[in-house]
């Protein structure tokens, strides 16, 4: 009679046995052995930092290179600060001589919509040895109320690094849409702001550095709860958010600062077409961001708008640019997918007019290839062109012009 080799149940006492050269397995014992293996695998996944080759700075931007277009401001120091997060945790784990310690620089990264902060963020991600979360600052609120707690940023960090605390500590944490915490003006909010500026407040430990209780499975906070202590002061942070308006903040700076004799030749240097590379400190104040979490944050760095010409690299050149998506998913139905000269010209001119950065190009790609990816699979069609002429012709017909901003 067929049983178990393992524990010895019989076939009638199993719900699976699986039959092998000289013996069987039931399904209990399967799933027994891979808690055993998902335990032990856990225990080696330990960060051993002695066994991470350090890219230098010039390395990480040339990865950062193959997958995102131009910003090579923002990749210069989020290359840097990788470079310096490795050093300061070998740093750590070594024995130094002298009192010297280097503290982490935060950063925060600022551009308009569709510029690739995100994109960047999650590029580097790709290539880190040490655990990366992103998370949405627009979901936090104060402790108390509906939304996420602060300490939910280091839930998902957690999560990241499978409940390893050791590496989770030595980890990166991307904070999105930092912006959209702001709070309403320049003044202290004389209301309580559980959104904006009540964020902002509880961010200040988990930036600077300090012992934190998490939640081990993220949600609220109660007495009866087992809480994981996590360390900060070696978690790298970065911040990014579009700050719309910001440019006007700037540029109420730049008029007021140019005073003086030469004051008519300072005001024709500014490049009024991009305010966003004389950002400064005192403009993030300006638009809403508490002193103490600017201070915390003292790397800050600027994305380019993009430019026609950068469009068209990001449309086709990236090793997973969004031509190169479309192709791969019609090669799935053995079907060669080609563009007439002028459509992608077409398709940047349709962006920049609609003002949506990168994302613009995606939305206007689906509708130009809807009809197309709905009619062509199960066709005996081995080839499809997409003429300018049938671009052109969806664009006029369809309502992308409701996505336009004014």
């Amino acid at each position: 009679m067929d049983k178990c080799s393992f524990c010895g149940r019989e076939r009638k006492d199993t719900n699976l046995l699986i039959a092998g050269i000289s013996g069987h397995i039931c399904d209990s014992c399967v799933e027994q052995a891979n808690n055993i293996l998902s335990e032990e695998v856990k225990k080696k996944s330990t960060l051993d930092l002695d066994e991470i080759t350090l890219l230098r700075p010039a390395e990480i931007k040339k990865f950062l290179d193959s997958y995102v277009i131009g910003q090579d401001e923002a990749k210069k120091f989020l290359s840097v600060a990788v470079y310096n997060h490795y050093k300061r945790l070998t740093q750590d784990s070594a024995t130094s001589d002298d009192d010297v310690e280097i503290e982490k620089s935060n950063i925060i990264l600022v551009g308009e919509t569709g510029t690739g902060k995100t994109l960047l963020a999650r590029t580097i991600a790709r290539m880190l040895h040490v655990p990366f979360t992103i998370v949405d600052a627009t979901v936090l609120t104060e402790a108390g109320y509906v939304g996420e707690d602060i300490e939910s940023v280091l839930t998902r960090l957690l999560q990241a690094a499978d409940y390893n605390l050791e590496a989770a500590q030595k980890g990166i944490v991307f904070i999105d849409e930092i912006d959209k915490i702001a709070r309403k003006g320049d003044n202290p909010s004389i209301t309580r702001d559980v959104s904006g500026e009540g964020v902002q407040q509880g961010l200040l430990k988990l930036l600077e550095g300090s012992v934190v209780n998490v939640p081990p499975q993220g949600g609220r906070k109660h007495p009866d709860q087992k809480m994981i202590a996590v360390d900060t002061k070696n978690i790298l942070f970065v911040c990014g958010g579009a700050f719309d308006g910001i440019e006007r903040k700037i540029g109420q700076r730049l008029n007021t600062q140019v005073v003086g004799y030469n004051a008519s030749d300072t005001r024709d240097k500014v490049d009024r077409s991009n305010l966003l590379q004389y950002i400064a400190p005192q403009d993030l104040k300006s638009f809403g961001l508490i002193p103490e979490i600017i201070g915390r944050l003292p790397v800050l760095t600027y994305l380019n708008p993009l430019e026609r010409e950068t469009l068209k690299k990001i449309l086709t050149e990236p090793k997973n640019s969004i031509i190169k998506q479309y192709m791969k998913l019609f090669a799935i139905d053995n079907i060669e997918l080609e563009f007439e000269d002028g459509v992608f010209d077409f398709i940047v001119n349709k962006a920049v007019e609609f003002k949506l950065g990168a994302r613009g190009l995606r939305s206007i790609c689906e509708t130009i290839m809807m009809d197309f990816m709905y009619e062509m699979p199960g066709k005996k069609e081995g080839k499809l062109e997409v003429t300018l002429d049938y671009a052109r012709e969806k664009i006029e017909r369809t309502n992308i012009s409701l996505l336009q901003t004014g």
